[in-house]
């Protein structure tokens, strides 16, 4: 089981760091601003410094995971559950909040939270 775990939760965070990549790096591409529902050049300026700031988050998240499970397979079971467990978590609430901003956004909250939350409920068990 906690190989499973370990592989959903990589999953997580390598959709984690691909986002980032999305909002921090590639943002000035109109084919990435408009994966996420950005029209205009106008607007993907003006939303410039708030992706950038978000894709860090994405990244840390994932980073955070990632850790959590090199410390889990190392033998500190403990410290990597727990830092598997906050991260996982987080990615969840954070879909779970962008649900809130509109019915529009449901399918990239699925997207975003579905992987954390499969291996936060494993890794629970594992």
């Amino acid at each position: 089981m906690a190989v499973i775990a370990s592989i959903v939760v990589a999953l997580a965070a390598l959709l984690h760091a691909y986002i980032f990549v999305l909002e921090s790096v590639r943002w000035s591409r109109p084919s990435t601003w408009r994966i996420f529902g950005v029209r205009s050049q106008e607007d993907a300026d003006t939303l410039r410094p708030m992706a950038y700031n978000q894709g860090f988050y994405n990244l840390f998240l994932g980073l955070g995971a990632g850790l959590g499970l090199v410390l889990y397979w190392v033998g500190l079971t403990a410290a990597g559950t727990a830092l598997v467990l906050f991260t996982t978590a987080c990615m969840v609430l954070a879909a779970t909040v962008l649900v809130t901003t509109g019915r529009g956004y449901l399918r990239p909250a699925l997207i975003q939270g579905t992987l954390p939350l499969a291996g936060f409920v494993l890794f629970l068990f594992a």
